[in-house]
C-alpha cells in the first residue's frame, strides 16, 4: 500500500494537484484527520510493508450521519474527489459515498486474497505468496529431517487462491480451499500413494475452509495414527514485510492510473491491471465474487503431487 500511497501523491503532484493525506481510511475522513502530502511525504516508504497512513474500520461510516460528515470534512478543505486502497469492504463504503454526494471515487485492489474482479493480481498478493513458500520451504526442512506431516494453515477466508498456488510452488502433496467441500477418502487415498515416495507430506489449508487446520490434522491422525503430523498456521506474518518488486510496479501503475483516472473524469471504478494493461471496473462488479476456483491450478497439484 505504501508504493500505492507513493505513486498517488507524486503522480498528482506531478499533474499539478493538491494532495491530502487521510489517516485511519474513513474513520480518518469522519474525524478530519487530513493533511497535506508533498513529495517528501512519500520519500523512502516503497520498501516499507503496511502503510504510513494506518487503517482502521469506522462504524460512523456506515450511518447516513457519519458520511455526511466526511463529506463536509472534505468540502472544507475544497478536496473534490478520493482514491482508497482495499478490497470488499472499502469499495462497497466507497460505492455508497460516492452515490449519495455524487462524489468521484477510484478505488485501488489491495487485498492479499487476490479476490476482487477486474484485476489480474491485487497489491499485497505477490508479497503474501511469496512469504508463505519461503515459510513452507523451511518446515519442509524440518518435515524432511523429522519424517513428519505437517499441515500448514494460510489465510483466505473466502478465496483459495493463496493456498492454491502456494500448494505449487511448494510442492504440496494436498491442498484444501473453502470453495471446495474436503473429500477426506480422496484425501487419505492421496497421502497413502505418496508414503512411499516422500519422507515429508505438506498439507496446505486455506483458513476460510470449514474445518479449518486443526480438524484437517486430526482426521489425519485417525486415519493414521503412526503418523507424526504436526500443525503450522502462519496467521498474519502472510500480511507484512517488504513488498515484492512485482507488488511494487503494481501498485506503482494502478496509483498512477487512478490519478489519471480522475483527471479523465472516472468515478466509481476500482483501477486493475488485466493482461497486463490498465483497466478500469465499476466498484460493484470488483466486489468480492463466489466464482468457483481456478480447477487447473488444483488439477496441477493433484498431477505434480505423486
Amino acid at each position: 500500500m505504501n508504493a500505492a500511497i507513493r505513486a498517488v501523491v507524486r503522480s498528482g503532484i506531478y499533474n499539478g494537484l493538491n494532495v491530502f493525506g487521510v489517516s485511519r481510511g474513513y474513520d480518518g475522513i469522519v474525524k478530519g484527520d487530513i493533511s497535506v502530502m508533498e513529495t517528501k511525504s512519500v520519500a523512502n516508504i516503497i520498501q516499507r510493508g503496511g502503510t504510513i497512513l494506518k487503517t482502521a474500520r469506522s462504524e460512523e461510516f456506515k450511518t447516513t450521519e457519519g458520511r455526511k460528515q466526511a463529506y463536509e470534512n472534505l468540502r472544507k478543505l475544497e478536496i473534490d474527489a478520493l482514491i482508497v486502497i482495499g478490497g470488499d469492504g472499502t469499495f462497497t463504503g466507497a460505492s455508497v459515498f460516492a452515490k449519495e454526494f455524487d462524489f468521484p471515487v477510484i478505488g485501488l485492489p489491495g487485498t492479499i486474497d487476490n479476490d476482487l474482479l477486474g484485476t489480474d493480481f491485487t497489491i499485497g498478493y505477490d508479497t503474501a505468496i511469496n512469504t508463505v513458500t519461503e515459510a513452507v520451504d523451511k518446515i519442509r526442512d524440518t518435515a524432511e529431517s523429522h519424517d513428519r506431516v505437517f499441515v500448514i494453515e494460510v489465510m483466505g477466508r473466502d478465496c483459495g487462491l493463496i493456498a492454491m498456488r502456494t500448494g505449487i510452488s511448494t510442492g504440496a502433496e494436498v491442498v484444501v480451499v473453502p470453495e471446495v467441500k474436503v473429500d477426506y477418502k480422496a484425501v487419505m487415498s492421496r497421502m497413502d500413494q505418496t508414503r512411499k515416495n516422500k519422507s515429508s507430506r505438506i498439507i496446505i489449508v486455506a483458513e476460510g475452509d470449514e474445518d479449518g487446520g486443526m480438524v484437517v490434522a486430526d482426521k489425519i491422525r485417525e486415519h493414521f495414527p503412526h503418523y507424526d503430523v504436526r500443525v503450522s498456521i502462519l496467521g498474519h506474518m502472510q500480511r507484512g514485510g517488504s513488498p515484492s518488486c512485482m507488488d511494487r510496479v503494481l501498485a506503482s501503475r494502478l496509483g498512477v492510473a487512478a490519478v489519471e483516472g480522475l483527471l479523465e473524469g472516472r468515478k466509481g471504478v476500482m483501477a486493475g491491471l488485466i493482461h497486463g494493461e490498465v483497466e478500469y471496473t465499476p466498484f460493484a462488479n470488483a466486489i468480492k465474487h463466489n466464482a468457483r476456483p481456478n480447477d487447473n491450478l488444483m488439477r496441477i497439484v493433484n498431477i505434480l503431487s505423486l
